[in-house]
């Protein structure tokens, strides 16, 4: 038994001791999360009873490889921008390419960025790459904060030093930091920005970003939430409903927004005039696509690469081609693409190159030959990537059940936050059946850095 578990045992004997075990002490935590906006449609998104432990020695390795990997992300993106050859190989749409062509006026492609990765003892596999919008970072902090002094975590943290991991504060620090480049960059005089957070509102349930809003008024920056269809640019100045914007957060995907607008929307004029600082910029759709691992895993590409970008990407990020026909690498070996990816379903997953939209997922294991080939055939009608699949990170978490404890096995997905290539934060994400998978069970859990036990 590792110390980690060793460490996640003894929580649960807690849990399991009294004065715990008449569960008094969750309903207070209950109420608490629903008194700071931790609830989505009435639901909890915490419905566990203990935080995701991450030893010390496995933060520092998330670190360092989300750092080298969001390196080698932005290296990559600026070479593809410089490359029809390798713009195409993204599959883009022509609109997106149009987009993404347009300066920000701040050098990183990426603003913030999030990660979605597996953790299983000393290994640490990437699952994926999120560079339109964080999600979860505001609630996790928010549970952070509830967790670390209710009862149960009080008494752990008589054996154990625990960390917490926030990322409100270096979010704006880092929107902050991006608008002055914006503004040195057009040649203007920097001011105190009115934020914008740009996302298409739902009616009936309430956003994270109400959380980063108030903090950022709290912080004496004016700020709004607004969606597009409310914007209009006159004069040289973008507004919402009277509301002047100089930064924008954006958290509508290219996809999403060319659906329903055209390039003539406010928004892309004012953005293309340099009238309004857009973040996370319309370049950084390229490293959201799934494709980007293509290009990653492509050692040809990548042979010039700093050296510890290249041992992040060998190590840590999935094996990953576009689904066409034709001849590519298999590490060393080439291979028939096709042909490989029929033989070998059962560590081959099928994901659409964009989440956005409603093209589904094919996981090889799920399938038999016969159904595996016609998930074939669809991919290969659509954009779509193959990568070789990691074992999930599956452990016990306690959940209250009709007011009784009960440890279910859940699957754990870590997802650190990076400001600037800087990884600042860190959630997880749990559910019975993978990720983004939906069921009562499933939710966000706080993250804290457990170090060695107290003597």
């Amino acid at each position: 038994m590792t110390q980690l578990d060793e460490a996640i045992a003894r929580y649960h004997r807690i849990l399991e001791s009294e004065p715990y075990r008449d569960m008094r002490w969750v309903k207070t935590l209950q109420e608490q999360m629903e008194a700071q906006q931790l609830s989505a449609g009435g639901r909890l998104l915490c419905p566990f009873l203990r935080p995701n432990f991450v030893t010390q020695k496995q933060y520092d390795t998330l670190v360092k490889t989300g750092e080298a990997l969001i390196s080698a992300v932005d290296r990559m993106l600026h070479l593809a921008l410089g490359s029809p050859h390798l713009l195409n190989r993204m599959q883009l749409f022509p609109a997106e390419k149009m987009l993404a062509a347009i300066d920000p006026g701040y050098e990183m492609s990426e603003v913030s960025a999030q990660l979605d990765l597996q953790i299983q003892n000393g290994s640490l596999h990437i699952l994926q790459y999120n560079a339109d919008a964080i999600s979860g970072a505001a609630y996790a902090e928010g549970l952070s904060d509830l967790f670390f002094d209710c009862p149960p975590v009080k008494e752990f943290r008589r054996r154990y030093n625990l960390t917490r991991v926030g990322g409100k504060t270096p979010f704006l620090e880092a929107l902050l930091k991006a608008y002055g480049m914006f503004k040195s960059t057009a040649g203007k005089k920097t001011n105190k920005p009115n934020i914008a957070i740009l996302e298409f509102r739902n009616p009936t349930g309430r956003s994270e970003y109400e959380i980063f809003r108030d903090f950022f008024r709290a912080e004496g920056y004016p700020t709004e939430l607004v969606s597009p269809e409310n914007l209009e640019y006159r004069n040289g100045v973008l507004r919402s409903n009277g509301f002047d914007i100089d930064l924008i957060y954006r958290r509508v995907s290219a996809r999403e927004f060319l659906v329903r607008f055209t390039l003539d929307h406010p928004l892309v004029q004012a953005y293309r005039d340099k009238n309004v600082c857009i973040v996370n910029s319309f370049r950084s759709e390229l490293s959201h696509k799934k494709a980007m691992f293509a290009l990653l895993t492509d050692e040809a590409l990548v042979a010039k690469f700093p050296l510890a970008e290249r041992k992040a990407i060998r190590e840590h990020v999935p094996w990953t081609r576009v689904v066409k026909a034709g001849k590519t690498t298999y590490h060393e070996d080439a291979v028939d693409l096709l042909e490989h990816i029929k033989e070998n379903r059962e560590k081959l997953v099928l994901r659409p190159n964009d989440e956005y939209g409603d093209l589904q997922t094919f996981v090889g294991s799920e399938h038999d030959a016969p159904s595996w080939e016609r998930a074939l055939r669809e991919a290969q009608r659509s954009p779509y990537v193959v990568q070789e699949i990691a074992k999930a990170a599956r452990t016990l978490f306690p959940m209250m059940t009709y007011g009784h404890l009960e440890f279910k096995e859940m699957q754990v997905d870590v997802q650190p936050q990076a400001f600037l290539g800087k990884v600042a934060g860190c959630s997880s994400y749990l559910s019975a059946s993978g990720m983004g998978s939906y069921s009562p069970a499933s939710g966000i859990a706080p993250t804290f850095i457990i170090n060695d036990a107290k003597s």
